[in-house]
């Protein structure tokens, strides 16, 4: 009998010590998850971006993308007009931005230091830029950190191209705000980031074609903007002639919420990381986009990638980003022999590459 009690008082202590065990290693799990992973929020020309990524293996470049979701919200879409973010857009953006930091904190427990809050190049063209600075700390009590296009470039290239291929690619984004990249090379013995660069991005070449028309008309819209190609051209020759180098490599790979759009509505949702186009889909594209736009407007009834895409963006601003899209390709030599690429990842590439270089701040190797 007492052999039987013993036997039994064991048992339960063995059961419970495995339980304690068990908690303790789930404990330390997910605070060793919890201080891995990272969030980035980045306020764009066309809407805020979130992303959460694990960056556990940062030195071996394989961190994981774990959400990403956005918000639309064009708060460049006043900025030609006078140079300034409209008040009530920064309102807007703050809002979305303080949301979307809390529920990142509530839902993925995120340690606040490791939630970074960035605008793109894009939106750092404003002049007001300070008072969207000014009311994001007030919500959040973070600080909003600007880049410029030459930073956001490098980060897109770096969280874009396989490594393998850096010194034979040339990245571009044609964002809303502007369109930038550029190229790595080797200069006195290391690599070297060279940045391009153009102030014209969808939204905002949109807002400049606005402006000099006197109706809504789509078709004056498409007059006006084919009479500013001849400068759209001559400020792209320009971008390249800052580091010509640029037109000599072998493949391009692009994106931004113009390469996207433009990609999803000629072959639907991307399958793979890298999908290959020609110059010619892009002028197909263009044509339908500017005298068959019907044709988008029947498919999205029952294509939710079209649908989305045209949530996103207006017919003008698709056409916009079309001819940046089709104006810079058109400017490199030899363009038929190039390799050309849609980037899919491409659209949190720098936000990511932006989040990995801050978290190692954070993070002790």
């Amino acid at each position: 009998m007492f052999i039987n009690y013993h036997l039994k008082i064991t048992k339960i202590m063995n059961k419970n010590f495995l339980k304690i065990v068990l908690f303790l290693t789930l404990l330390v799990c997910n605070l060793s998850s919890f201080a891995q992973v990272y969030a980035g929020i980045e306020i764009g020309s066309k809407g805020v971006k979130m992303s959460i990524i694990d960056v556990d293996n940062i030195k071996k470049g394989d961190y994981v993308v774990k959400e990403f979701w956005t918000e639309n919200c064009a708060i460049t879409k006043g900025v030609a007009k006078d140079g300034n973010l409209a008040l009530a857009d920064i309102d807007t953006a703050s809002a979305i931005v303080l949301t979307n930091y809390n529920l990142i904190k509530s839902k993925f427990n995120i340690p606040d230091d490791n939630i970074f809050l960035v605008g793109s190049s894009g939106v750092a063209m404003a002049k007001n830029t300070q008072l969207l600075i000014n009311k994001v700390k007030v919500l959040t009590n973070k600080d909003l950190e600007f880049i410029d296009a030459a930073t956001e470039g490098k980060m897109l290239l770096k969280g874009c191209v396989p490594p393998v291929n850096y010194d034979n690619s040339m990245v571009l984004d044609i964002g809303g705000g502007n369109t930038k990249g550029g190229y790595i090379d080797v200069a006195n013995g290391s690599f070297v980031f060279f940045p391009i660069w153009l102030d014209y991005g969808s939204v905002t070449l949109t807002e400049t074609i606005v402006k000099k028309t006197y109706s809504n008309n789509i078709g004056e819209y498409i007059e006006k903007l084919f009479g500013f190609l001849p400068t759209l051209r001559s400020q792209t020759n320009a971008m390249y002639a800052t580091n010509p180098q640029a037109l000599e490599k072998e493949s391009v790979y692009l994106t931004g919420g113009a390469v996207w759009a433009f990609y999803t509505l000629t072959n639907g949702a991307a399958k793979e990381n890298f999908s290959s186009f020609k110059l010619d889909d892009v002028l197909y594209y263009d044509a339908i986009l500017k005298y068959n736009y019907g044709r988008f407007v029947k498919l999205a009834e029952t294509d939710e990638n079209v649908k989305t895409v045209l949530a996103t963006y207006t017919q003008k601003h698709l056409i916009a980003g079309s001819n940046i899209l089709q104006v810079c390709l058109e400017a490199i030599p030899n363009i038929n022999e190039k390799k050309l690429y849609f980037a899919k990842e491409g659209k949190s590439a720098w936000l990511v590459s932006y989040i990995a270089d801050r978290s190692r701040r954070v993070k002790k190797f």
